[in-house]
Order: C-alpha cells, then structure tokens, then sequence
C-alpha cells in the first residue's frame, strides 16, 4: 500500500484511490496497480478492521465519514483532480467521499457499490433487496455479539461468493477475517443508516462507471441498476460470469474496465 506520497509526487501523474471490500485489503487492487502502472499513482487506504489499519477506535459511534477521513486528506494532499475507484463497501466509501469532494473528483469506477441506505428509496424491488440485506447483517451481527466470530464471517462469505465458499478459503485467510470480523457489524450500520437522500448523488456530475457482476446478489443489483437513473453521468457495465467479487474472481476484466474508463476521462473521450 502506497499512501506517504508529496504532493510533488502526486502533480507529477495522474493519482487513482481505490477502496477495498470489507474484509480484504490493499491487496485487492493488485491487478489495477499493475494494469495502471506507470502513469497513475495508485493510493490504497486500507479500512479500519484490516490488519493493515487496525481497528476502529471506540472512542464514539462510527460512520461512513470516519471511514472517507483518510481519502479525503490523501485528496487534499493532491494538486490535481484524482479518479476514485470502490468495490463493495469501498464503493460506499467511495460515495461518501465524492459527495464530501465533488469538484475533486475527476471520475468514479465502482464495482456493485453498497449504500444500503438508498434500497429503501427505490421502490418494492429495493425494500425487497432491503429486507434481505437486513436479515445478512442481523445473523452476522448475532453472531458477533455472542462471540461466535467464525460463524458470523463464514455466514458473511457464503452470502456474498456463494454456498461452500468459506469452506474452500485456505486457514490463514479464514483466520484474517475471523480478526477482522467485529469490523462488520459497523460496516453493516453504517451502510444502512446512512441518511444520505438518493437525490443528493445526482450533483455528481463526474463520470461515473458502475460495474456489476451478472450473478450479482438482489441487493447490489437493485442500487446498480437504479443508481445509473440518479447519476447524470453514469454508464453500467455487467461483468460476464462475474458475482459480487468479481475484482478478485474476474480481476484482469474488471481491471481492464477501470483502466479504460479513466483513460477515456483523461483522453476526453468519455
């Protein structure tokens, strides 16, 4: 994770912050370091939770804009718009921070973004969508308050890669996300207690590419699909075979997606 860089280091390329998923880190965004390397610095701020940040402080509530606190300094940092890059939660983040910096932002790239808040704003197919994320964050979060970490977080992988997906993990990173795992009851509260109305993203007028996966669950279907009608400048992009983590199942595509779509801003093509 590159994230002690000047200011003099940052005017000199173009500067790309990418967002993790809850329960990865910095590593998540390997590929799109390697397919951007060269002309963009990549800035990967890891979460509270990961072993990277260590965890959140408990000296008050959390919210999303504890989290964006760090993007939005590395922001401040830069002499020069940068291009925003989330998946997941990263891409909730990543929200959050462009509605905080929207003339910093020169375009967003998010991948099945959770601002659970906005499913119920969208209709009977987003309160369908809420009630089922609901019910995901009250097992895992029971799960947490009991003390039963392994079972929370192995509850948490399936939902979102599939039955018989924690089975398969290997031990040591089982072991990581079982640490990380009191990190997801917060994550889950802020997403979806978030007050943030649906019209407010409409003032983001950068350019914005949303990524799904074609097997995505109902809920980052419902805000991926629906968020595109809010945004002035969003275009969709359905990632063949892909789920929700389809920057780690199919990173070289999503990699290849991000890359294109900031090229296309710098170049003015978008």
């Amino acid at each position: 994770m590159n994230i002690n860089v000047s200011p003099h280091q940052l005017a000199r390329c173009g500067t790309v912050i990418a967002l993790h998923c809850s329960g990865a880190d910095a590593g998540e965004w390997r590929l799109l370091s390697e397919a951007l390397a060269g002309d963009y610095t990549v800035l990967t701020p890891e979460h509270y939770g990961s072993e990277g940040r260590g965890p959140w402080t408990g000296e008050h509530a959390f919210a999303l804009a504890h989290e964006a606190e760090r993007s939005i300094a590395l922001i401040d940092e830069s002499e020069e718009k940068v291009h925003l890059v989330g998946h997941s939660y990263g891409g909730g983040v990543a929200l959050n921070v462009a509605l905080n910096r929207p003339g910093r932002i020169a375009s967003l790239s998010l991948y099945e973004p959770t601002p659970f808040h906005l499913l119920r704003q969208m209709g009977k197919d987003g309160a369908e969508a809420d009630a089922e994320i609901r019910d995901v964050a009250r097992r895992v979060g029971q799960c947490i308050i009991t003390g039963d970490y392994r079972g929370g977080v192995a509850d948490f992988v399936d939902y979102w890669n599939g039955h018989g997906a924690w089975k398969a993990l290997r031990p040591a990173v089982q072991r990581a996300l079982i640490r990380w795992a009191p990190k997801a009851p917060l994550d889950f509260r802020a997403l979806i207690d978030d007050p943030t109305r649906a019209t407010a993203y409409a003032a983001l007028d950068m350019p914005i590419l949303i990524m799904r996966g074609e097997n995505a669950p109902l809920p980052t279907r419902v805000i991926s699909d629906r968020l595109i009608e809010i945004l002035p400048k969003g275009r969709l992009k359905t990632v063949a075979g892909a789920g929700h983590m389809g920057p780690l199942t199919h990173g070289s595509d999503v990699s290849r997606l991000i890359a294109r779509h900031i090229a296309m801003v710098d170049s003015r093509r978008w």
